[in-house]
């Protein structure tokens, strides 16, 4: 269960532009599974700033667990998770990719979590098996701000 409320009708986390309970919400409820890769990364991001351990651990495929569980997951320091960029989805058959960027806030820094994900159906179900990390690409100054404030980077959290 979330250790987050949110507003079914305030914007999703994951930076669909849809509100949560078009979005996320009904896979976090077990209403519905994501029917794409992509459905599948931005409701695990949206879990992630929910604090939603157990959706995390029910969509991470078991044989790559690697002991992770929820009390790993909810580990001091947590991130404040501020945006999800999706660079890039594709997916055939019973394997997809998403790469994304996921930028967060920690000790007063902006960082990003820079991935390209794989994921397998199983069963019908798409689940995360692993991701290849790479470095975050940084936005410059006068870019459009990672917590989409509307205002740039240098003036909001850059600054």
């Amino acid at each position: 269960m979330t250790n987050i409320n949110i507003d079914p009708q305030s914007l999703c986390p994951c930076c669909s532009k849809q509100t949560y309970q078009q979005c996320c919400q009904p896979f976090h409820l077990k209403k519905q599974s994501a029917k794409t890769p992509e459905q599948l990364m931005r409701s695990r991001f949206c879990a992630f700033y929910l604090k939603d351990y157990d959706y995390l651990i029910a969509t991470h495929h078991s044989q790559y667990l690697n002991g992770l569980d929820t009390e790993t997951l909810a580990q001091e320091p947590l991130p404040q998770w501020l945006s999800l960029d999706v660079i890039r989805s594709s997916h055939t058959n019973d394997k997809g990719q998403v790469t994304f960027q996921a930028w967060y806030k920690l000790d007063d820094e902006i960082d990003a979590i820079h991935e390209c994900s794989d994921f397998l159906k199983c069963d019908g179900q798409w689940l995360y098996t692993e991701g290849k990390q790479m470095d975050p690409v940084m936005p410059n100054r006068n870019d459009k701000c990672v917590c989409y404030s509307g205002k740039k980077f240098k003036q909001c959290c850059g600054g």
